[in-house]
C-alpha cells in the first residue's frame, strides 16, 4: 500500500481544521443539552383530571366484578339427573346412586316429596332444588283427577261397584285415566295389543316398556281379560323362519332355534316343548302357547 499517496487524503488547511473542530464542538454541546435538559413536553396535572382518573378506576373495578359469570338455573325433570348435574346441585354420590337405581327399575318420581324419599336428601338441599323441579304434564293432570275423585267420596259412590273393563276393548282415553299412564304409554299398550291380535292375560302388561309395577297394579284394578280374543295363531310346526320371527315374542335368533329344534326333534306338541328350546323365555311359555297352533 502506498502510504504517501494515502496521506494526501488527510491533509487539511487551517480553515478546514477550524470547521471540523467547530462541528465537533456543536455536536457535543447538543448532546449535553439533551442529556441534562431534555425536550419532553411538560405535563400539568390538573385537579379535575385527578378526580376523573380516580372515578375511572372505580368504574373499571365495578365492571370487573359484574363480569364474573353467574350460573343460571333452569327447570329440569329430576328423574333424569346425571352424575355431574347431581354433583353440581350438591347431592352426594350415595344420593345420586339411589336415584339411578330407582330409575333402572323403570320407576319415576312424580313429586318433590317422592324425590326425597328415594334419594334421602336433606330438607335444606331439597328446598334449594325443588323450585326448579319440572315434572311432565301428565303428572299434573293425574293430580287434578285424583282431587276430583276425592270429592266424590259420598254414600252414593261407595255403594257403586267398580266395573272392570276388558283390556282388549279399552281405548286410549280409558287407559290414560290410570295414574301413571300418559298418551305415549297408552299408545304402546294399544300397539302391542294390535301386533298380538289381543291380550290373553293381564300379565302381558309387564311386556310394555315404561310400565312400573305400581302402574301395572293399578291397571289390574281397572282392567281384565274378559274372554280370549279371536287370535290368528302361528302354525309353529309349519311356519317359515321369517314368519316365526314376525311374532312379537320371537326375535330372529329365537325363531332360528325353534326351526333347528323342530327339524331335529320333530313337531312341537305343546307349550312344554317350547321350554326345551335354547333361549326360550320359560316364564312366558303358557302365555306364548296360546298364540301358537301345535296341530
Amino acid at each position: 500500500m502506498d502510504f504517501k499517496k494515502a496521506n494526501t487524503y488527510f491533509k487539511f488547511s487551517k480553515s478546514q481544521c477550524a470547521g471540523i473542530f467547530s462541528l465537533f464542538t456543536i455536536i457535543i454541546v447538543l448532546q449535553l443539552i439533551c442529556f441534562f435538559v431534555g425536550f419532553g413536553s411538560i405535563v400539568k396535572d390538573f385537579p379535575e383530571k385527578q378526580n376523573w382518573l380516580s372515578l375511572q378506576r372505580e368504574i373499571d373495578s365495578m365492571k370487573e366484578s359484574n363480569s364474573i359469570p353467574i350460573s343460571k338455573k333452569y327447570p329440569f325433570n329430576p328423574n333424569f339427573i346425571t352424575d355431574y348435574k347431581g354433583y353440581k346441585l350438591g347431592m352426594s354420590v350415595q344420593e345420586i346412586d339411589r336415584l339411578l337405581a330407582y330409575r333402572k327399575e323403570g320407576k319415576f318420581v312424580n313429586s318433590a316429596k317422592e324425590f326425597q324419599n328415594v334419594t334421602q336428601v336433606s330438607d335444606s338441599l331439597l328446598n334449594t332444588m325443588a323450585p326448579y323441579f319440572k315434572f311432565p304434564d301428565w303428572v299434573n293432570r293425574v293430580k287434578e283427577s285424583y282431587k276430583y275423585v276425592d270429592y266424590e267420596k259420598n254414600s252414593f259412590s261407595k255403594k257403586e261397584k267398580l266395573v272392570l273393563i276388558d283390556i282388549n276393548q279399552a281405548t286410549k282415553e280409558d287407559l290414560m285415566k290410570v295414574y301413571g299412564i300418559g298418551e305415549v304409554i297408552s299408545m304402546r299398550i294399544l300397539k302391542l295389543k294390535e301386533s298380538l291380535g289381543g291380550f290373553v292375560s293381564m300379565e302381558q302388561m309387564s311386556d310394555v316398556w315404561g310400565l312400573s309395577p305400581e302402574v301395572i297394579e293399578k291397571l289390574n284394578a281397572y282392567f281384565k281379560v274378559s274372554a280370549l280374543p279371536d287370535i290368528k295363531k302361528v302354525d309353529i310346526n309349519n311356519a317359515s323362519l321369517k314368519e316365526i320371527a314376525l311374532f312379537p315374542y320371537f326375535k330372529y335368533a329365537l325363531a332360528k332355534e325353534i326351526v333347528i329344534y323342530r327339524s331335529m326333534n320333530g313337531d312341537l306338541k305343546n307349550a312344554e316343548d317350547l321350554t326345551k328350546i335354547k333361549g326360550f323365555p320359560i316364564e312366558k311359555a303358557n302365555i306364548i302357547g296360546l298364540y301358537l297352533d301345535f296341530n
